[in-house]
Parts: structure tokens; sequence; C-alpha cells
């Protein structure tokens, strides 16, 4: 299989995250997509490439001009105020405060913010738009006739919805591809999200729509970030109404537990009979992962990704979470080459 990699996802790399109660090292840091990738060499899964430039365009398919117009300069402006340190919000637009976008860079960073995990930095812009070409040249070898592609995204992009940034994410990798597939002639596109946390981002840009099936398998938002999404009652608004499927699961579930919402999940697509699969490929429901409470073991993410193989679509496989950073190339890679047995 073949990957798509840029070194640049390792500008971004925030120096904390409130986590907790109190300010941590960031478990989302470059080491993560650097072991995956020595896992996809040291295994022979196939030839890696750079990504290809594809501009700002594709990325505003998904995300609201001024979010992104807020992304590309946020740093300057915020070390134009004699800051040299990362920048984390510190309030945000909730109920009844006014939904109005502040002049001042900090209220800015307030108002585009979900989170306090999620630091805005010097390498920000550059490994973000580099994570976008990432998932858009996977596109472009779909495109060409790959039946499918390992887009090593970093920093990941599940919970950046339209006009927000949380959880790590900024743009919504997975989102950005799902798009462009439409773009390109594709007719309908599935997007499949694996990770320990729901893709709430991808959810919000969707929901309305029905040329994208979403589909969510995470631990419950009752007890689980992003805590205010992901329920099993939230199926869509109108015309993507009965096009949005979240599979909570308690925390603790059992392996089997799990692999039978996948079964439930693989049915709904293949119902919707879509041209084309992204698989937001995060890796947290790992037995051991640190900030995650499902309990799958390596071997069942060779299982996983058969079972994601025997649908039969291109399929472009976005890197999400996987915060265990020793096992995080092996399960990865688990999952590709499952995929392509």
């Amino acid at each position: 299989m073949l990957t798509i990699y840029s070194d640049k996802h390792r500008l971004q790399h925030g120096k904390a995250e409130l986590i907790d109660g109190t300010l941590k090292p960031c478990f989302e840091n470059p080491s993560r997509a650097d072991m995956v990738l020595q896992e996809v060499r040291s295994r022979g899964l196939g030839p890696v490439i750079e990504p290809l430039a594809h501009g700002l365009e594709p990325v505003l398919r998904v995300h609201d001009a001024g979010y992104v117009g807020f992304l590309q300069t946020a740093w300057q402006r915020w070390t134009a105020m004699g800051r040299d340190y990362d920048a984390l919000p510190k309030m945000w637009q909730i109920r009844r405060l006014r939904a109005a976008i502040p002049e001042h860079v900090e209220g800015q960073l307030c108002y585009y913010s979900m989170d306090c995990g999620t630091p805005l930095t010097a390498g920000t812009w550059p490994a973000i738009t580099a994570a976008a070409d990432v998932a858009l040249t996977a596109i472009d070898q779909l495109e060409a006739g790959q039946r499918g592609v390992f887009a090593l995204t970093r920093p990941p992009g599940h919970h950046a919805a339209r006009d927000y940034c949380g959880g790590y994410c900024f743009f919504n990798n997975a989102a950005i591809a799902a798009q462009s597939l439409l773009d390109r002639g594709a007719k309908r596109v599935a997007i499949l999200d694996v990770d320990y946390h729901h893709g709430n981002g991808t959810q919000d840009i969707f929901y309305q729509r029905d040329d994208v099936l979403f589909l969510s398998i995470h631990g419950d938002p009752a007890t689980e970030y992003p805590f205010f999404l992901g329920f099993a009652d939230e199926h869509g608004e109108g015309a993507g109404l009965g096009f949005n499927y979240n599979f909570p699961l308690p925390a603790a579930s059992s392996v089997a537990l799990w692999f039978a919402a996948l079964e439930t999940a693989l049915g709904e697509v293949r119902r919707y009979a879509p041209d084309a699969l992204v698989v937001s490929l995060g890796v947290d429901t790992f037995e051991g992962d640190p900030i995650s409470r499902f309990s799958l073991a390596s071997t069942d993410f060779l299982r996983l990704g058969e079972q994601i193989g025997s649908l039969g679509l291109p399929t472009a496989f976005c890197m999400e979470g996987g915060y265990a950073v020793e096992p995080i190339g092996l399960n990865a890679v688990n999952v590709l080459e499952g995929f392509s047995m």
C-alpha cells in the first residue's frame, strides 16, 4: 500500500495541554507519526511519497473562510504582542454569550477553539496545510486507480469542525478528503471513524448532507471526550437525516462488543453503496492507550483492516489518534496490512 507522508508534521509540537486539571506535555506529538512511518518502512508496506501542494481551495470547501484566515495569521498576531509561547484559549463562547467574533487575536482564539488541549504554535500553519495536502494526495492516488492509500496525517483532524479547532485537530483531513472525492465526480462517500473519541468535527461538517454517510464507533460521550456530541440519537438533519450513525460504547467495553458495532456500521456502508470510503484511523482503542478505555489488542487491528477491506471499496485511510506511542506503528500498520490481505 502506498503511504503519503510529510516531514512538516514535526513543525506542530505543542509544549503543553490542559488535561486532568493541570498543564502536561502534549500526548499528541511528533513521535507518533515517526513511529508509524518507521513501522511502515520496516514491514515493507509499500512506497512512501511526499504530498503534492493543492492550495487552500479544497480546505475552504469544508472549513469557514474566517476560521481558515484566523489560523493562517494567528501566530504572527500572537507573537506581535510580545508572546513567544504557545497560544491556548482562556475562555469560550458558551450559552447566552454573544456569538460575535472578537477583533483581538486572543478573543478569536477563544471563539475558534473548543478546548484547552490544542496549542497553536509557530509551526501550526505549515503542519496543518501539509497534512491537508497529504490527505488530498491520497485522493489523487485513489483517482489514479489505487485500491487503498494511507495518508499519514498529523496533526489529526476529526475533531476539527467547520469553524473551530479542538482535540489536537485544526483542519479536518478526512472531511477534506471526502469532499475532494465528491468534487472529482463521486456521488456518494462514506466516512468510517474508528477512533476512541467521537469525530464531532466530521459530524458537524456533513450533518445536513446526504452525499456523505458518517459512521463513528467511540467511547460514550456521557463519560468520554468530546462529551457534547456522539450520542446514538444524532441521525442528521434536513437532507442529512438518516445519514449519520453513532455507536457510543461504554468505557471498558469488550472487544466482542466493539466488533459487533463495527459489523453493524459496515452493514450500513454496504446499504449506502458509496463510490469510495474514507477511514478516520484512530488506534487509541488499543488496550494500552493512556487516554482511552477500550481493550483491542494489536492483533485485533489486523481483523479491523480485513473487515474494512471486505467492503471492496477504494479506501483512503487518514491517521487520527493513538497515544500509546511505542505500539502505535504496529497497530496502524496492522490495519493497513489486514485491509490488503
